[in-house]
């Protein structure tokens, strides 16, 4: 039985891709400044140049930082791409995994709403939409989890501390994306978890989670594209800007 529940546990962990975004704030006006995704070995990691200012409280948490149309992070300039560039690659990720669960933590009041908005500014959601059989946020997830272990704090850091006994670079969307895949792999929610917890872009706004009659199943992972390629390009601004340094 243990083995059967492991292997049903490991198929539903191959069909799973944990998202995160750093922005230049808080507000829901505010702009995406770094995109990650991971799922199992695979990742993305991208950066944008905002159109609006950072604000002082997201820089000194994220550590980004705009000068003269160049973004950096903690003092390094980094590459960037156009915000359609940043969602396409998204959305070829997303449909290289065989329309996996988008997985984050707290991303039901925050990440979706602005991924959402981004998507709708460019004409992407409906592709966006196919690509995925919807979301699951671990924060109210791991609410219900560990109802009944006293802990202090929801907030990802604190329970990678506490369940993985581990600190790591928080506000980093990449390490964000890794570390709560980590903490996923130890909370091992039951699909019937899942799926109580289950999202879309459209249903988001709904102020409990969403439950259905119909069973709910774990979509199983397509082989990966065996010569699969990021395609984002760099602009040739961007590549001139670092061979000036």
């Amino acid at each position: 039985m243990q083995a059967s529940e492991s292997h049903r546990a490991e198929k539903s962990q191959q069909s799973l891709v944990f998202f995160d975004l750093e922005t230049t704030g808080l507000g829901q006006s505010c702009e995406i400044v770094q995109l990650a995704a991971v799922s199992g070995g695979h990742s993305l990691n991208l950066y944008i140049i905002p159109r609006g200012r950072m604000q002082r409280g997201a820089a000194t948490v994220t550590g980004f930082r705009v000068h003269r149309r160049r973004l950096y992070l903690h003092r390094q300039l980094v590459l960037t791409n156009s915000l359609r560039e940043v969602l396409v690659s998204f959305i070829a990720f997303l449909q290289m995994l065989g329309r996996p669960l988008v997985v984050g933590h707290n991303i039901r009041r925050f990440d979706c709403p602005l991924l959402a908005r981004a998507l709708d500014e460019l004409d992407l959601r409906a592709e966006f939409e196919s690509s995925v059989s919807g979301c699951v946020d671990t924060l109210p997830l791991a609410r219900e989890m560990l109802k009944d272990h006293c802990l202090k704090s929801f907030r990802q850091e604190n329970l990678v501390r506490e369940l993985l006994g581990v600190n790591y670079k928080a506000h980093d969307a990449l390490e964000d994306v890794r570390a709560l895949q980590a903490l996923y792999s130890v909370l091992q929610p039951t699909s019937e978890l899942i799926c109580k917890h289950r999202f879309t872009l459209d249903t988001m706004e709904n102020k409990s989670a969403p439950t259905s009659k119909v069973p709910c199943k774990i979509p199983e992972q397509r082989p990966l594209w065996e010569h699969f390629r990021h395609t984002v390009t760099v602009t040739e601004s961007k590549a001139e800007e670092l061979h000036e340094l």
